[in-house]
């Protein structure tokens, strides 16, 4: 096991995306991976305190974050992951 070749990353995940308006509000207009763009946007939730206290696999939304998730107070944390792809070009 020692000798097995370490992963690269897939080119997918470290070809830029293009935040929208709502978006770019949260984690900022510039293109970035989208492994950055998932670190910016929990360094957000993190710095709000947004994660749920009970349910730690849930986000629940400020008036930021409900635009990018259509509306909803609440998600879970892969729900989030799909609505913020529909967010970036």
């Amino acid at each position: 096991m020692a000798n097995q070749p370490s992963r690269k990353p897939s080119a997918a995940f470290m070809k830029p995306v293009t935040p929208d308006a709502a978006l770019a509000v949260v984690v900022g207009p510039t293109p970035l991976p989208r492994t950055e763009l998932t670190k910016k946007l929990w360094d957000y939730i993190k710095q709000r305190g947004l994660q749920d206290q009970q349910v730690r696999t849930r986000i629940n939304a400020d008036d930021n974050l409900r635009v990018v998730f259509n509306g909803q107070t609440q998600v879970s944390m892969f729900e989030m992951t799909k609505l913020v792809l529909t967010h970036v070009s």
